[in-house]
């Protein structure tokens, strides 16, 4: 499975953006998804995740209630849409996918990891 984020861009506090995760090389509809961030000086952390079916989601407590992941299995496409940015929310986002239905936000459960977009909050 190839991954590829974007959307990425520099936006201003309290903005929004939404990043988008495609897939290619095989369907994802059985694969756990997550969305995972790092920013400057600091190890890459979880941000959000979704069962294969888009029925369970689990979010960092630093983003619930702003960020919000999704996916269109028919499309190949998982989402992680972002309100009320802060500048902390600073980082490169990576899109990641497990070969099993849920791996929530344990890193070594994907397998899978597209090349990151950078997301820079200004303050």
């Amino acid at each position: 499975v190839q991954l590829q984020a974007s959307g990425g861009e520099l936006v201003q506090a309290g903005g929004s953006l939404r990043l988008s995760c495609a897939a290619s090389g095989r369907t994802i509809s059985s694969y756990g998804m997550g969305w995972f961030r790092q920013a400057p000086g600091k190890e890459r952390e979880f941000v959000a995740a979704i069962s294969n079916g888009g029925v369970t989601t689990v979010y960092a407590d630093s983003v619930k209630g702003r960020f919000t992941i999704s996916r269109d299995n028919a499309k190949n496409m998982v989402y992680l849409r972002m309100n009320s940015l802060k500048y902390e929310d600073t980082a490169v986002y990576y899109c990641a996918a497990s070969e099993t239905n849920f791996s929530g936000s344990y890193q070594r459960g994907y397998r899978y990891w597209g090349q990151g977009t950078l997301v820079t909050v200004s303050s």
